[in-house]
């Protein structure tokens, strides 16, 4: 029995749910150091990673504010940073994001009296839906470099994309199959079919999701109300505007009273001419 009864839409969603999704990928690597470890494992080909620490965007707000909605930021045993994004939009990726990310974590991680050979190493990882890249390869690897002489620029910055289209039998092609996966049960890797077992079918789990989507959803008709209070406010300081013009008001009041822009006033004053 559930401590509370969940709208069948609900329980129907989260079956559906899966790696690939952001809100289930969040909520399943949560705190979760043992699905972050795996993650990194087989994305880098190491079993000698460590993960010490992992947040989420649900944990994190507190650390970064809302200006920097990271999906998952993960430390391992040796000061090394991961933000893991997944995207589902190819324009999700685009490269000027994982600048943003990039500067983002720099601010929030790194002090002021800290040196530079101190700075540590920063992974930004985008989970893509589509081979973004077109060229069939499971990971793309983007470092700076030095053109003129092609060697590397050491700026412990590095980006990557993981292939969410490639399959294969190898660690590279399971763990992809596994992220668009709707069924535990048919997962190849033990670490992310319990987790994601746990929140499809055990009480506390189904129940911590059902509280997650209907915030989702009140958050939703916020937005919404708020969106249409604002309208509302836009369309009657420009009915108010026009009555003022057509009354020949002097601009710099209609501006005070309205508090729309200049630019707006303007183009009303031409519509009426």
């Amino acid at each position: 029995m559930l401590e509370f009864d969940p709208p069948k839409k609900y329980l129907e969603l989260i079956e559906q749910f899966r790696l690939i999704d952001d809100t289930f990928f969040d909520v399943c690597f949560d705190g979760s150091n043992t699905c972050m470890q795996l993650l990194l494992r087989v994305f880098f080909n190491r079993d000698d990673i460590i993960v010490k620490e992992v947040v989420t965007q649900r944990s994190a707000q507190n650390l970064y504010g809302r200006s920097a909605r990271f999906d998952v930021i993960a430390v391992d045993s040796t000061g090394k940073i991961y933000n893991v994004e997944i995207q589902r939009a190819d324009e999700g990726a685009n490269p000027k994001r994982a600048r943003f990310n990039h500067s983002l974590i720099d601010s929030r991680e790194i002090n002021k009296g800290t040196k530079y050979k101190d700075f540590p190493e920063v992974w930004v990882i985008f989970i893509t839906e589509n081979d973004i890249f077109g060229k069939m390869c499971p990971m793309y690897h983007i470092d700076h470099i030095i053109k003129e002489v092609n060697q590397p620029f050491d700026d412990a910055a590095h980006t990557a994309y993981v292939n969410g289209a490639y399959r294969g039998t190898d660690a590279f092609g399971l763990l992809m199959q596994d992220f668009f996966c709707h069924d535990p049960a048919k997962m190849h890797y033990l670490e992310l079919a319990e987790r994601a077992d746990f929140f499809k079918h055990k009480k506390e789990g189904v129940n911590t999701m059902c509280k997650i989507m209907q915030t989702l959803q009140d958050e939703g008709r916020a937005e919404g109300r708020a969106e249409g209070i604002a309208t509302g406010r836009n369309e009657m300081a420009t009915d108010t505007a026009m009555k003022m013009l057509r009354f020949n008001e002097p601009i710099e009041k209609i501006i005070t009273y309205t508090n729309l822009s200049p630019e707006r006033v303007a183009e009303l004053a031409q519509q009426i001419r």
